[in-house]
């Protein structure tokens, strides 16, 4: 899975990033118990699912912002 831009998070609805982001969250949850079994063959997705949920987090707040403003 490659890393998302915000670009096409600000496209997707606040509903689809929703979704999105519990996607991510279940991953991270999942990579957090393969390394400390030591079945994490790679390391370096956690890190990129962290910034990814942050992303959507961030993209999230914004439409929040915008649309608090537009009232």
């Amino acid at each position: 899975m490659a890393t998302v831009k915000a670009e096409e998070l600000r496209a997707k609805t606040a509903d689809e990033l929703k979704s999105q982001l519990v996607g991510l969250k279940q991953e991270q949850f999942n990579l957090r118990f393969q390394t400390a079994s030591g079945q994490n063959e790679n390391p370096s997705r956690a890190r990129i699912v962290r910034r990814e949920i942050a992303r959507i987090k961030t993209v999230l707040r914004l439409k929040a912002e915008t649309d608090d403003a537009a009232k």
